[in-house]
């Protein structure tokens, strides 16, 4: 599949670790940790980390999320493409947000809805598609049937999470990436 051109990280643009920001468990008094450290050349941004169960209970995340503020315009687009160049076979999360939400008093952020589509990458290169139908609303980790839908032309956060689904996994996690990208019009009728 031939690299896509409108990468939002990645592909045509170097990977900058520093648009991204770790959104673990310790906020909640967890052990989580995560990082996302970008290849020499830029060329490969690697979520990593280790996802510990045992201060929550069996539950647990890790993750990194963009930079506030950002806003991307992905109206015209059907979905995002995440260039994997080696995975470890556990299963991810694509998270994204249409709002920033607000601060508590304690500076953490409110709860608020996130659209979610967990993958599972496959050892080596491979590529994982998520259409905006793929997208499941989420409130702190559970189902939102009743959200509003996703504004598309108004995205504010994309992030990567490592989550323990309750004890189904834990321990260290590396997913390497090529790209994020949003998917043209064309690239979705080609897989039609």
């Amino acid at each position: 599949m031939p690299e896509p051109k409108f990468c939002l990280f990645g592909g045509i643009k170097p990977w900058n670790e520093h648009a991204w920001v770790s959104s673990d468990d310790r906020v909640r008094g967890g052990k989580s940790q995560s990082y996302l450290v970008h290849s020499a050349d830029s060329s490969i941004a690697s979520f990593r980390g280790d996802l510990d169960i045992t201060a929550l209970g069996g539950a647990g995340f890790a993750s990194h999320r963009t930079v506030d503020p950002q806003s991307w315009d992905l109206f015209d687009y059907h979905g995002l493409r995440i260039g994997i160049a080696e995975g470890d076979g556990k299963k991810y999360t694509l998270v994204l947000k249409d709002e920033i939400p607000p601060k508590r008093p304690d500076g953490r952020d409110e709860s608020a809805v996130s659209w979610e589509y967990d993958f599972v990458p496959d050892h080596g290169e491979t590529v994982v598609t998520a259409f905006w139908s793929d997208l499941k609303p989420t409130y702190r980790g559970k189902p939102k049937p009743d959200a509003k839908p996703l504004h598309l032309e108004n995205i504010k956060r994309i992030g990567i999470m490592m989550r323990s689904h309750f004890g189904e996994q834990q321990g260290p996690f590396r997913l390497d990436m090529r790209y994020i990208a949003a998917i043209e019009f064309d690239q979705k009728t080609e897989e039609s």
